[in-house]
């Protein structure tokens, strides 16, 4: 394994503890800044707004720069909006130093996602990215639980000063281990043609996919306290350790969907996909005891992130002329697909259907999510050239003549 992945890491942790981190927070934060809960609330809006409009705004705008140096500035930026989080005196600073940290939440894993992929063989790629997530979910096992209580014991302020520390290590170690010259990596394009890649229509199609696939996720896991309390009735205690139980699943999905996906993407993600489908839909059966409810939370993370990496993957491949401003794109997706997904969920409470019913909801995203692949699969072997039948993974980074996005579509083999 590269070092520089190590370093990719230590920032996907950092990013995925502050994400995740302000749920647990919440009632200290709205008790010291003298706010409602729900108001509060916003804080955790502001950070995924941030990442909507940071994701393809910063890798647009840095296209030009070395990766490396990329890198460096957007944990730059994430530290110092922790740090300013850390010292906010009052809720409207804090909430404007949020929506700072989540500015580059997207185009660091948009732009490391190319980094991986340009230091490993072409047998490889996906498993170098899913390594570089293993910080991201290995911050919802230990990050986020500890982080939080560090913020109940010391006060939420020494958090956010330790994600900032987080930070500096991160920036430290993309400095000493991530090469200057990357050696897989495409030359720059710059704006025109990063923004280019958006006319495809592929790009589109896997970003879609993106978007009702993990909207299925989140309409779930947006309620999965109440359904863990009051369906398999578990004490409000448990709740912290069952949720690093997601994590430990989405661990496990996330290294198993990198290992799958370089041996064939597409199945990956449909058998992804369709295994999400399922564990949602059992999820009303499977609240109705602890053992088999805890067994639901881990299937959950597990099916949810075997897709994760093929997903990052199709969208860098179909954009492969400007596979960052892509790539940063999707993680803007898997942000709208939190924000869509939490609120069909709701939808599903209101309507009064019972507390597991925006799992069901999320069962019928994850199937919208699998017809929109399939249409994906549809128009690649429409414009894919003949005699290239066997699926494989192709670098992300081979140069095309045309600076026409819709020419990716030469770069497909399936």
């Amino acid at each position: 394994m590269p070092l520089a992945l190590l370093a990719l890491a230590v920032g996907a942790f950092g990013i995925g503890t502050t994400e995740f981190v302000m749920m647990g927070l919440l009632p200290d934060v709205a008790d010291d800044l003298h706010v409602s809960i729900p108001t509060a609330g916003h804080l955790v809006s502001a950070y995924a707004l941030g990442v909507v409009i940071g994701a393809p705004l910063l890798a647009a705008v840095t296209a030009r720069m070395p990766r490396r140096t990329v890198l460096m500035l957007l944990m730059a930026l994430f530290t110092a909006g922790n740090a300013l989080s850390a010292f906010a005196p009052g809720y409207d600073s804090l909430l404007a130093a949020r929506f700072l940290s989540g500015l580059p939440h997207g185009a660091f894993f948009g732009v490391g996602a190319v980094v991986a992929t340009s230091m490993a063989a072409p047998e490889r790629k996906a498993r170098s990215v899913s390594l570089m997530f293993l910080g991201l979910t290995v911050a919802n096992i230990a990050g986020v639980p500890a982080a939080t209580l560090t913020g109940q014991n010391l006060g939420w302020r020494a958090t956010f000063l330790g994600v900032s520390v987080i930070g500096l290590a991160a920036i430290a170690s993309l400095a000493l281990l991530v090469p200057r010259t990357l050696p897989g990596a495409a030359p720059a394009t710059g704006l025109r043609g990063e923004l280019a890649a958006l006319r495809s229509l592929p790009v589109w199609l896997a970003l879609g996919t993106t978007v009702a696939g993990f909207g299925a996720l989140f309409s779930a896991y947006s309620y999965i306290t109440s359904m863990l309390t009051d369906a398999a009735d578990y004490a409000d205690s448990s709740v912290t350790l069952l949720l690093a139980l997601f994590g430990v699943g989405a661990t496990i999905g996330n290294l198993l969907g990198g290992r799958l996906a370089d041996h064939a993407m597409r199945r990956t993600l449909f058998g992804g996909l369709t295994s999400l489908a399922v564990v949602l839909a059992l999820f009303p059966l499977l609240m109705r005891t602890q053992w088999s409810g805890a067994l639901a939370v881990v299937l959950l993370g597990v099916a949810a992130f075997v897709a994760g990496t093929p997903l990052n993957l199709m969208v860098m491949e179909k954009a492969s002329t400007a596979p960052s401003l892509a790539s940063s794109a999707n993680q803007a997706a898997f942000n709208l697909a939190n924000a869509g997904g939490a609120w069909i969920g709701g939808l599903a409470l209101t309507a009064g259907f019972g507390v597991t019913s925006p799992t069901v909801a999320g069962a019928g995203l994850a199937g919208l999510g699998l017809g929109v692949a399939g249409v994906a699969y549809t128009v690649d072997r429409r414009r894919a050239p003949k005699g290239f039948g066997r699926e494989r993974i192709v670098a992300t980074h081979v140069p095309q003549a045309a600076a026409d996005a819709d020419a990716d579509a030469a770069a497909v083999r399936h």
